[in-house]
């Protein structure tokens, strides 16, 4: 099983998630979202599943900083703010195959070890 984990190093969150899948020696592939984008791809996937206004962190420094408080964009051009600026990202976003979580989600990672 390899799991896919999308965040930052300084997200309290994302290392959790990083601690998690090591603790039970299970391989993962970190993307610092400091130096790298998800892509649109991976973005839309989580879209699907969670719907884009899930994956938005609207308390991050960098949402508020950006004045997106009060934007009203639909889907298409939040998955592109997203791409553009991906600190204002839910994290983490964890990948394992079909199976996505947004966000702190120990009992789904938990079911994942398990099975």
């Amino acid at each position: 099983m390899d799991v896919q984990i999308f965040g930052t190093k300084s997200s309290a969150d994302t290392r959790k998630a990083l601690r998690f899948f090591s603790e039970r020696r299970i391989p993962t592939h970190f993307v610092d979202l400091n130096e790298r984008a998800a892509s649109r791809g991976e973005l839309k996937r989580f879209a699907q599943k969670f719907g884009v206004e899930a994956l938005i962190d609207r308390e991050s420094k960098r949402f508020q900083a950006l004045g997106l408080r009060q934007a009203s964009y639909g889907e298409a051009r939040w998955l592109q703010v997203l791409e553009q600026d991906p600190l204002i990202l839910k994290t983490p976003l964890v990948r394992r195959g079909k199976d996505l979580t947004v966000g702190l989600d120990e009992a789904n990672w938990r079911r994942w070890a398990a099975g």
